[in-house]
């Protein structure tokens, strides 16, 4: 019996091994110009903002979500800090103010798009991030609507990966037990 269970924990740790490779060398890439109906950066990395306002700029989206804003932050002062004209607020992006986690973000995210009845999307956080984003977001719109996943390159580091890569299986499992 206990080389059984020897057994099998080895082999769940060599499936659990491989899914970290896998999940390490498979970082989703920026995307390409593709137009979509929106935008949406999930606020919490370096790049990503500026990956949004570059997409918008480029016309390659009609509007965008910034999910995952504090509340004490003002238009103006992200105009000012990332030289965006202060009128591309007012005509073309939404602060989204009600997430404060991924699971979160997805909510929100799903209530923008369905209010606005978009069909597509362009997912914009760092290529670590992107695979959980991306599954808890799908999860709230469906498959009815087209998501682009547009991943901003970082350089993670080992600890980084095995973190990220455990909060998606988190993430899964909670799934998988009605959490």
């Amino acid at each position: 019996m206990i080389k059984i269970l020897v057994r099998l924990f080895a082999f769940l740790l060599l499936i659990y091994a491989l899914g970290y490779a896998i999940f390490a060398v498979t970082l989703p890439k920026p995307a390409g110009d593709e137009r979509t109906d929106a935008v949406v950066v999930l606020t919490g990395g370096s790049g990503r903002l500026e990956r949004g306002f570059e997409i918008l700029r480029r016309g390659l989206a009609q509007r965008m979500l910034i999910s995952g804003v504090a509340r004490t932050v003002r238009p103006q002062e992200l105009a000012a800090a990332y030289h965006v004209e202060p009128g591309l607020f007012e005509c073309c992006i939404a602060l989204g103010r009600e997430s404060f986690d991924t699971r979160s973000n997805g909510d929100e995210v799903a209530r923008w798009m369905e209010r606005r009845r978009y069909r597509s999307l362009r997912l914009v956080t760092n290529d670590l991030h992107m695979p959980r984003a991306g599954y808890e977001l799908r999860k709230r719109i469906g498959d009815d609507i087209r998501i682009v996943s547009d991943a901003v390159p970082t350089s993670p580091s080992f600890e980084a990966i095995f973190i990220e890569y455990n909060k998606y299986l988190l993430g899964r499992a909670a799934d998988l037990i009605g959490i």
